[in-house]
C-alpha cells in the first residue's frame, strides 16, 4: 500500500462562490466558467475556501 498524494482541482468560496479550477497548463487557479459565464463571485471578498483542514491530502487506497 503506497500513499498517493491528492491535491485540490477546484474550490468554492464559501461567503460569494466564487469558483476556481486549476489549470495545470498555466499552473493556476482560474476563474470557472459555467454556460459562458465567469462564476467571479464578489471582487472585494476576502475569499474563505472551502478547502480547509477536513482536507485529506493522502489517498491511502
Amino acid at each position: 500500500m503506497s500513499a498517493q498524494l491528492r491535491k485540490p482541482t477546484e474550490r468554492v468560496c464559501e461567503c460569494c462562490n466564487r469558483t476556481e479550477r486549476w489549470d495545470e497548463g498555466l499552473d493556476a487557479w482560474q476563474i470557472a466558467r459555467e454556460n459562458g459565464e465567469r462564476l467571479a463571485g464578489d471582487p472585494h471578498c476576502i475569499h474563505e475556501w472551502d478547502i480547509n483542514g477536513a482536507f485529506n491530502p493522502f489517498d491511502l487506497d
